[in-house]
């Protein structure tokens, strides 16, 4: 067996839950799947020819630029104009992905050994990233007291090795945007300590809640700043692999930024041409899917809240954006058992709270994709299951 890099967990295990879900799925036995998370398997239309646009014969020649071809990075600093932001082209650096985003940044930011601060609950990614670079975590909890809020304090107390903050705004799996005083306070800290502020905004566009939530936050924070996006959320097209991420902050930090990043997207030059060419039609096109998407969501999201109220032992808890919801459910046994037993009697997939580390149990997670139909059965079988105990 050969010896591998201590990068790697030191087993790959299958859980519990993914293990049940292969045996039904290999047995042809059916199942509701209320943690899907990939759009362009939920039912959306997308026109035919809306790829079409990467057989363009430009993209039969080969002239990488490091940071992205300006259209493209053009294309997404004007998109970013519908949210009310103002972001020149030339802050804006492509990728392959949001995942790819991270571990430049990481690179940029971090020595092997340092740390981030990073949230909980908030999707495993994290803990991935992070050990391939090297580096270690220092988590930060989000609490819930009728909105999620963070605990600064546990900011605060990060060790001297922290080179960087994680936000996810709107968090994924609690659905929660950063708000504005919050904001001034990590913003604070991150002076104070001489970090950078890394925000994933990936679902910044699916706000759920009424009011205006706090976007693009690298071109509103006073401190060296990334936003992050993407078109796998955004444009409901994560096949087309686009990332890009926008710098912000004190103009000679974003401009020794930007060069340390043409640095290494330069080494690595892994975004293709053809969809770079693409960007500015898929951005333009891609708004249409975005909007059937956000308008599911958002029907998805009221149903569940009726729902939830004749189901009172189940919390359905307050979601302002994104894709998911989480509940509160109760604690009669472990969230595992609970999961798989929903799986095996009502055919049901959901997500226990344990896989987004949550402080405590009982929760569970819920993909708001579905097709309403299939949403609104599932979700009410569901809670009328967790609701028994």
């Amino acid at each position: 067996m050969p010896a591998f890099s201590n990068r790697l967990p030191a087993r790959i295990d299958v859980n519990a839950l993914s293990q049940a879900v292969a045996t039904m799925r290999n047995a042809g036995i059916g199942i509701v799947d209320l943690t899907e998370s990939n759009p362009t398997r939920a039912g959306f239309e997308y026109p035919a020819d809306l790829l079409q646009i990467l057989g363009d014969p430009a993209g039969l020649t080969y002239e990488p630029h490091a940071l992205g071809l300006r259209s493209a990075r053009e294309a997404v600093a004007h998109d970013c104009a519908r949210r009310g932001a103002t972001v020149s082209a030339d802050a804006v650096v492509l990728s392959a992905s949001t995942s790819e985003s991270y571990t430049w940044l990481f690179k940029l930011l971090c020595n092997p050994g340092d740390s981030v601060v990073v949230p909980q609950p908030s999707y495993p990614l994290f803990e991935h990233l992070t050990r391939l670079e090297g580096l270690t975590v220092s988590p930060y909890d989000l609490h819930y007291h009728g909105r999620w809020e963070l605990d600064l304090d546990a900011v605060a107390a990060a060790p001297a090795t922290t080179r960087a903050m994680l936000l996810v705004s709107p968090n994924n799996p609690t659905g929660s945007f950063i708000s504005r005083r919050e904001l001034e306070q990590v913003t604070a800290i991150c002076r104070e300590r001489g970090w950078a502020l890394i925000a994933d905004e990936v679902f910044a566009d699916y706000e759920l809640d009424e009011g205006t939530p706090l976007t693009d936050i690298s071109s509103r924070a006073g401190v060296l700043s990334f936003s992050l996006g993407g078109a796998s959320k955004s444009l409901g097209l994560p096949q087309v692999k686009l990332g890009w991420l926008v710098v912000g902050g004190p103009p000679a930090d974003r401009a020794a930024a930007l060069a340390g990043l043409e640095l290494i997207a330069d080494t690595f030059l892994s975004v293709s041409t053809p969809v770079q060419i693409a960007a500015p039609d898929l951005l333009r096109r891609g708004a249409a899917i975005r909007v059937a998407i956000h308008e599911r969501v958002r029907r998805n999201l009221s149903r569940a809240r009726d729902t939830a109220r004749r189901y009172p032992s189940c919390e359905l808890l307050r979601v302002e954006g994104g894709w998911c919801a989480p509940l509160r459910v109760p604690a009669t046994r472990s969230e595992e058992s609970l999961v798989l037993d929903l799986l095996e009697r009502e055919r049901i997939l959901v997500h226990p709270g344990y896989f987004f580390d949550f402080s405590h149990e009982a929760f569970v997670i819920v993909s708001l994709l579905p097709p309403e139909e299939i949403f609104a059965d599932a979700f009410e079988r569901a809670l009328r299951f967790l609701h028994a105990g």
